[in-house]
């Protein structure tokens, strides 16, 4: 079943290739309708369409300008240039941007079946189709949750091999594939919370730009599969804050260089989602939080004056003094020995 998208300013044209479209034959699931190039875009970001097909002269956005938004978004959309004679300039740039197909007005019956015949057998070279419905993605939702919630392993397991499988295949571009799966995650987390799950939730997977789908996906997977065995622990009795032990455990050991995979591997958590749901929870990053904590200890201690500037920069986890310096001045605005002479202390 495909999607097409109709952009032209002249509501005749509209109703006209509709209605060549419907007795093509083509399996079609939806036809819409934009007047512009800059509606055309909303649609195309609501549901990306497998064919398009585009009038050049327009107000707000013409068809040359849709074109090229289209081939910036690299998405896996054939375009058709509709035009008159007068435009054939213009179409010939559009072809520059990838256009598959140009058609002259006025436009027959036969020429556009021909043309759709060509798109349709372009795009099943290409493989499954672009497209991921709301439908869809509402299913995918309902199950993940209900796996999640009824602490169903075998359930997210298979649900994890075959989603996985699906997304990879769709014809979407790593960055597409990325930004769905980046707000499905959000959707899940959002649907959990509202069952009121008592667990601490990552609630969004922060993904860099530019991140491989693959990547993308295991950190999914990773999160998925932690979400689940937390809320499994809780119900057993068996789960503590994670942040505050981790936050614990930083300060008893501000003197040490306390990673945050040794943190996570010690609370049982994968270090990805531990990062992220350390972020989320504190406001700041595992590091900036331990440095944040080592700088206080510090300041309390030169608040002493028994206490070597040298023995507070090794008590903070610091063996060059010159490090434990620069990052003092950076946090505090003054050095060590400055911020002592500010209490009243000489070094």
């Amino acid at each position: 079943m495909y999607r097409i998208l109709i952009v032209d300013d002249e509501p005749m044209i509209l109703k006209g290739l509709t209605v060549f479209i419907r007795q093509s034959g083509v399996p079609v699931s939806s036809i819409r309708e934009a007047a512009n190039g800059a509606e055309a875009l909303e649609a195309v970001r609501e549901e990306l369409p497998d064919f398009v097909f585009t009038d050049i002269r327009m107000p707000v956005m013409d068809g040359l300008a849709l074109c090229e938004k289209l081939a910036e978004m690299d998405a896996p959309v054939q375009t058709v240039v509709i035009s008159g004679y007068d435009d054939f300039t213009y179409a010939q740039t559009c072809m520059s941007y990838g256009v598959r197909e140009y058609l002259l007005k006025p436009i027959g019956k036969r020429q556009l079946h021909d043309t759709l015949g060509r798109l349709v057998q372009r795009a099943s070279k290409l493989g499954r189709s672009a497209y991921l419905s709301v439908a869809k993605i509402d299913e995918w939702l309902e199950r993940f949750e209900q796996a999640i919630y009824y602490v169903d392993r075998a359930q997210a397991q298979e649900l994890l091999r075959t989603w996985g499988e699906e997304m990879a295949a769709y014809g979407l571009s790593d960055l597409q594939k990325t930004e769905v799966l980046e707000e499905f995650y959000a959707l899940l987390m959002k649907k959990l919370k509202a069952k009121d799950v008592h667990i601490p939730l990552v609630e969004c997977l922060n993904l860099e730009r530019g991140l491989s789908f693959a990547d993308a996906w295991k950190r999914f997977e990773d999160s998925v599969g932690q979400t689940l065995e937390n809320l499994h622990r809780r119900r057993k009795g068996k789960l503590k804050d994670p942040i505050e032990e981790a936050k614990a455990y930083i300060e008893r050991n501000l003197a040490s260089e306390v990673s945050l995979e040794e943190v996570a591997e010690l609370l049982g958590l994968h270090p990805n989602y531990f990062s992220v749901m350390f972020k989320q929870t504190t406001g700041e990053t595992f590091v900036q939080y331990r440095t944040k904590r080592r700088m206080e200890y510090a300041k309390r201690m030169l608040g002493e004056e028994r206490h070597r500037i040298t023995d507070i920069s090794y008590a903070v986890g610091y063996a060059d003094h010159s490090n434990f310096t620069k990052t003092f001045k950076k946090y505090e605005g003054i050095s060590p020995s400055e911020y002592r002479q500010k209490l009243g202390i000489s070094s």
